[in-house]
């Protein structure tokens, strides 16, 4: 039995099925630079980044507008390895994050630049403490095939105002559209400010989920999607624009491994 403190596997012996420390710039047959665009406008879901020494800095900017007027006060910056949505009008897409009448905006193609059913990531980040600001990461179901494959794997969620000697994060399985699973988010206490470098990893599959920091295990779940999953990384302003700009958090480098 896996319990938290306990230490995380190595990784794989085998070389990454995909990495990037940014170092060649944002690439194209890995990240699409808009958070969720069917469900909104193309100048609205427009990641603002910046190529920094270490890595790329999701940005949120003074004049950056509200991913959806629906939803504001909220902007944000989001690299996700794919896309996928039904045709313009059509209630399919991926991350239905609201239940009451989605429609599709934008129609994007299907697009599987990475999405594995199983596997393990390390994702190397600094958070922030611009005010009003979140970085997250998730694994969310595709749903190009089923539109119950809509669980999510959160590796985690830092508010700025939780970072400081240490730190609080959000993490766990959110069931969102799957009835086979169970949403089990919980927050961790960490003892270090996340604003500096830190490594988080996800390992899931077979029916279960660890996530942990730094080599130890912080959470272990017994259930986990077993459908294709985008890996999505996002930085986002929740609030009535205010404080100085732009506000930033860094992803400094992202290894994963699909299973077999």
């Amino acid at each position: 039995m896996v319990h938290p403190g306990d230490p995380l596997p190595p990784p794989p012996a085998r070389a990454p099925d995909v990495e990037d420390d940014f170092t060649d710039g944002l690439r194209s047959d890995l990240w699409i630079a808009h958070y969720l665009p069917h469900w909104t406008t193309p100048d609205r879901s427009a990641a603002r980044v910046e190529h920094v020494p270490g890595g790329l800095a999701l940005r949120i900017e003074e004049d950056q507008l509200d991913w959806r007027a629906e939803d504001a006060p909220l902007r944000v910056s989001n690299l996700q390895t794919g896309t996928f949505s039904g045709a313009l009008g059509s209630p399919r897409g991926t991350h239905r994050h609201r239940p009451d009448g989605l429609r599709v905006r934008t129609a994007t193609p299907t697009r599987l630049l990475w999405a594995p059913s199983s596997g393990r990531i390390d994702l190397t980040v600094s958070a922030t403490q611009d005010p009003g600001c979140m970085l997250a990461a998730w694994l969310v179901g595709t749903e190009h095939l089923d539109e119950n494959a809509a669980g999510e794997v959160c590796l985690f969620e830092i508010d700025a105002d939780a970072v400081g000697s240490s730190t609080r994060a959000r993490t766990g399985i959110k069931a969102h559209a799957d009835p086979d699973l169970t949403t089990d988010v919980s927050e961790v206490v960490l003892p270090f400010n996340a604003t500096r470098p830190h490594t988080w990893t996800v390992i899931w599959g077979n029916g279960e989920t660890r996530i942990g920091c730094d080599g130890t295990v912080l959470r272990h779940l017994d259930q986990a999607p077993g459908y294709p999953l985008f890996l999505m990384i996002d930085l986002f302003e929740i609030g009535p624009p205010h404080g100085t700009y732009p506000k930033s958090a860094v992803i400094h480098h992202v290894r994963g491994w699909g299973g077999s």
